[in-house]
């Protein structure tokens, strides 16, 4: 109520201003600022709303002034018709644009509306004559209405037509933001994968954003033309596509009130800078700057509080919502053999699954086993490429996500996606809503039952959120976070949940709380498949566990066969150590002393690895790392060390924190408190790229290779900070070490195999002579014959006197050429000791596999 007083208030003074003004200068001032308003409406619309930057809306402009002039002056039709058919002209061109145009996005947008506004200029020249050509259209009617009987002259009732058209506008643009079609063009803008995950279709979300922004902006081309008297090419140049997206920015993106104070700035400041015309973009640009500094979001998000909804908790301890109860689930989800393969790699591979109504699903498996994949292509983000899925009698294999959601299926993310613009309660309203947008007349004006307050209050309790509904999904805690995004999946009201690590980051009594939800939400009669790394929570509350490993499916049944398969146990602990990894070889007779040598420093005299006799030296030192991402924590209170010479293993269950360590302590992900020394100096304030310098090297996880370069510069990549002259000496090293990697030294690595892929990436490590490599997951994605090799040349680097700190799923593997190890659960360290002594610990198996693990 408070910001519909002060728009009334200002309504009223722009017409009093304008009934007032004492001569045609003033009328001709605040008809430009209506223009403009106009114009920051429709531009609000598109970068406000849906996210998209158009730097070409002068064509738009030009296209409504030329369309309604014309009909005007040529086709004698009056002034309603005219802008009527202006606006359309504007509105179709758009839709024109936009549909392959947003198929880009970002400076590519803005680069194709830039070469629109250009092409729109030019024609607007050289066709001399529709247009007139540089000499444009002159004596432009102006609208006769009740001017005459009011004693208005032409032009002030042409200014009085603009300012209520200009404040209706902005009126429109603050009801367009309340309603179920602009939280829908802010859900796209904030996530078009969540956004289609509930039945949205962002493509045709955002060609309706640029119709209705081209629209606007089209009607103010038509009131510009009789405000001015002519229209011609010099008033539709990309200098004033610039200054129109100015004033919107200046003003407040995503605020009705932004695009009038933005329309005042622009066109009211000028005017005092009239003697200094060639300074004014100058000024533009420091305003600018100056807003940017005190308000980023523009000016009237300092005035954000004003007319805020006051807080709304739900109730605690709410019975079952009723829009769960509500639903009919008697039909089965099927998956049978479906495939999928990216490059040479089977993601999927004839993976076969049966959901039945009123049961919990498990999906488990080591890292890169296809378990989010095959989620994927059950919501239909991925199509797959064999087999068949089937809810009931619906066949799903060849739907896309939009259409998959309406049907009934709806998910949750691995790493929350709400729409972080939007509050809660806006969240919920755009996934309710989201089936019901579609291009029919009645899905344009938002038609149809919305939820009521009531509901949302009701599911929003039931899932035990208890903070304010009208609070941005921006400020809310992550344990909140993941209760709004599973009450959003919900509310579309599915026959199939699919949730996919929803227990990551939460605690104890969160994850305890979280299990007895999902169990009531399975009573319902929803069909809910679950992806979890938490096997306690997984083995308690399942009715089947399916496990993957490398995109197959190695076992399906309960929980307790599933824990005692010994392909299981393998595929989480790993296997016994193969054959082709050697026996401990005595330390005094390394394999390769040359290269040890050559990337440590180490004397070949010395005795580094499993049987020194001499008192280890300390070479990383880590107290009490607590850290994690955005709002959550990850690791808790981490102390651990490594010793010169030694290898140690970090192993646990996925999602135990384990990558999340490594790239804390190289500070790719800085900590939020503690200590990390390598050999005693303290890097906490040292970025990623000194720690290279400094001795430590990762080798991170999916191996991340230059895939453009080929391997031999991916070698000096790793060698980049280095000033000797044996680069060369060392990539002969490295390709002795790796042979396979002679063999394809000139080519890109992108076109090397997974196997390869990691060698290469090790050796790149390598090549930068570290004090201490860190290699996370190197055996992901490898076959079981790649993996034993590649665990063979770590046992080498070993006795060659590298120190290495590894983390890898396979825990007996890791345990096998480790020195010493600690098991990592939750972000805690809970065991620590000889490698030897963990391997025999059978903490190990129920760390990864629960507690009744065997």
């Amino acid at each position: 109520m408070v910001r519909l007083a002060i728009g009334l208030g200002a309504f009223a003074v722009a017409i009093a201003a304008t009934l007032l003004a004492p001569n045609t200068y003033y009328l001709f001032v605040l008809g430009m600022v209506g223009v403009t308003t106009l114009v920051s409406v429709g531009l609000n619309i598109l970068a406000g709303l849906s996210g998209q930057i158009s730097i070409g809306h002068a064509g738009f402009f030009a296209i409504g002034a030329y369309t309604g002039s014309l009909l005007m002056l040529n086709a004698d039709w009056s002034f309603w018709p005219a802008l009527v058919m202006a606006a359309a002209a504007a509105g179709v061109t758009g839709i024109a644009l936009a549909a392959p145009a947003l198929r880009v996005s970002g400076p590519y947008l803005a680069m194709v509306t830039i070469a629109f506004g250009v092409i729109v200029e030019r024609i607007l020249i050289e066709w001399v004559g529709v247009t007139g050509g540089f000499g444009g259209l002159t004596g432009i009617p102006k609208p006769a209405l009740l001017g005459p009987l009011l004693g208005l002259s032409p032009l002030r009732e042409t200014v009085l037509l603009t300012v209520v058209l200009a404040f209706l506008g902005a009126f429109s643009f603050a009801q367009l933001k309340r309603h179920a079609w602009g939280r829908a063009m802010g859900a796209v803008r904030d996530d078009a994968i969540a956004a289609a995950a509930l039945g949205l279709n962002p493509l045709y979300v955002r060609v309706v954003a640029f119709a209705l922004s081209a629209a606007f902006t089209g009607v103010a081309g038509v009131l510009f033309a009789p405000i001015v008297g002519f229209v011609s090419p010099d008033s539709f140049t990309f200098h004033r596509s610039i200054l129109f997206l100015l004033a919107v920015i200046l003003g407040g993106l995503g605020t009705a009130e932004g695009a009038v104070l933005g329309a005042l700035l622009l066109v009211i400041l000028p005017e005092f800078l009239s003697d200094f015309a060639e300074y004014q973009l100058l000024v533009f640009g420091l305003l600018l700057l100056f807003t940017l500094r005190l308000a980023p979001n523009g000016i009237m998000s300092a005035f954000r509080s004003i007319g805020q909804p006051q807080p709304v908790h739900p109730l605690a301890g709410a019975p079952m919502a009723p829009i769960l109860t509500a639903q009919q689930h008697h039909s089965p989800l099927e998956v049978k053999d479906v495939s999928i393969q990216f490059g040479g790699i089977r993601a999927v591979d004839r993976v076969s699954v049966t959901a039945q109504p009123g049961t919990v699903t498990a999906i488990i498996g080591p890292n890169g086993a296809g378990k989010t994949t095959l989620l994927n292509l059950i919501s239909g983000f991925y199509r797959p490429q064999a087999g068949a899925i089937r809810l009931g009698e619906a066949s799903l294999t060849h739907l896309n996500s939009r259409q998959i959601a309406t049907l009934g299926v709806s998910r949750t993310f691995q790493a929350t996606r709400l729409f972080n613009s939007l509050s809660v309660v806006e969240n919920l309203r755009t996934a309710a809503m989201g089936p019901r947008l579609g291009p029919a007349p009645l899905a344009l004006l938002g038609l149809g039952r919305p939820y009521a307050q009531k509901s949302i209050l009701e599911l929003l309790s039931f899932v035990g959120y208890r903070g304010d509904i009208h609070q941005p999904a921006a400020a809310l805690s992550f344990g909140d976070r993941r209760l709004v995004e599973l009450a959003r999946a919900l509310i579309t009201g599915p026959q199939v949940l699919l949730l996919d690590e929803p227990a990551a980051g939460l605690s104890k009594d969160d994850k305890a709380a979280l299990g007895h939800l999902v169990r009531r939400i399975a009573s319902s009669g929803i069909k809910v498949i679950l992806i979890e790394h938490d096997m306690d929570l997984v083995m308690g509350i399942s009715d089947a566990v399916l496990v993957m490993e490398s995109g197959a499916a190695i076992a399906w049944g309960s929980p307790t066969d599933v824990q005692r398969d010994p392909l299981v146990l393998a595929a989480y602990l790993g296997t016994e150590t193969p054959a082709d990894i050697p026996a401990d070889t005595p330390a005094d007779t390394p394999a390769h002393p040359s290269i040890g040598t050559a990337l440590t420093g180490a004397h070949p005299d010395s005795k580094p690895g499993h049987h020194r006799s001499a008192a280890p030296l300390p070479l990383l030192s880590v107290t009490d790392l607590t850290g994690g991402y955005g709002r959550l924590q990850v690791l808790t209170a981490i102390s651990l060390e490594v010793n010169q010479g030694e290898i140690v293993a970090i192993v646990g269950a996925n999602g135990a924190g384990k990558s999340t360590l490594l790239k804390s302590l190289v500070n790719l992900l800085p900590p939020w408190s503690g200590q990390v020394e390598l050999g005693g100096q303290l890097l906490s304030l040292s970025p990623a790229h000194e720690i290279v310098h400094l001795g430590m090297v990762m080798v991170p996880e999916g191996r991340q290779v230059f895939k453009a370069l080929t391997v031999i510069d991916n070698l000096r990549l790793g060698a980049f900070h280095r000033q000797d002259a044996d680069i060369g000496k060392d990539i002969e090293r490295m390709l002795k070490r790796f042979p396979r990697l002679r063999e394809r030294q000139s080519q890109k690595a992108g076109l090397l195999s997974g196997g390869e892929q990691q060698m290469l990436a090790i050796a790149r490590g390598l090549m930068a002579r570290p004090r201490l490599l860190l290699l996370d997951e190197p055996s992901l994605g490898l076959a079981p014959q790649l993996v034993a090799e590649l665990y063979a040349i770590l046992a080498e680097l070993r006795h060659e006197g590298i120190t290495i700190l590894l983390v890898d799923q396979m825990a007996h593997l890791a345990l096998t050429i480790a020195d010493r190890a600690y098991l990592l659960e939750t972000g805690r360290i809970v065991r620590s000791g000889q490698a030897a002594e963990l391997q025999r610990d059978p903490g190990i198996s129920e760390s990864y596999l629960g507690t009744n693990a065997q």
